[in-house]
């Protein structure tokens, strides 16, 4: 069964800087385009993110130059590192396929990680 764990949330001040990981539970995790997304209560959950099998890479405009997108496929990790973060940047963080839910992924989103970028 698919499971995704995310996890490296905090409260961090304004231009402070987190690194965000997903465990992702999956055979061949490296043959999947996978993204980062985020979302505001009541709002829809956002694209930050993502990155193909052959590393290839894109961003929404909102975060470009400040984040960076990784993947570890020998220890099944997803990974987001976020630089100069601004107070907007404040949402529940989750990982899964692009476009998600794709294939297996079906259904199967992680409980996300809180990140609370305030002074």
């Amino acid at each position: 069964q698919v499971q995704l764990v995310e996890s490296g949330g905090d409260l961090v001040q304004p231009g402070g800087s987190l690194k965000l990981s997903c465990v992702v539970s999956v055979r061949i995790f490296s043959i999947y385009s996978m993204g980062w997304y985020r979302q505001v209560p009541g709002k829809q959950r956002d694209l930050v993110a993502t990155i193909t099998s052959g590393l290839s890479t894109n961003y929404a405009d909102s975060v470009k130059g400040r984040f960076t997108i990784s993947r570890d496929n020998a220890k099944n990790t997803l990974y987001l590192q976020m630089n100069n973060l601004k107070p907007e940047d404040t949402a529940v963080y989750y990982c899964n396929t692009d476009p998600p839910e794709f294939g297996r992924f079906s259904g199967v989103w992680g409980q996300g990680t809180q990140v609370t970028v305030s002074s």
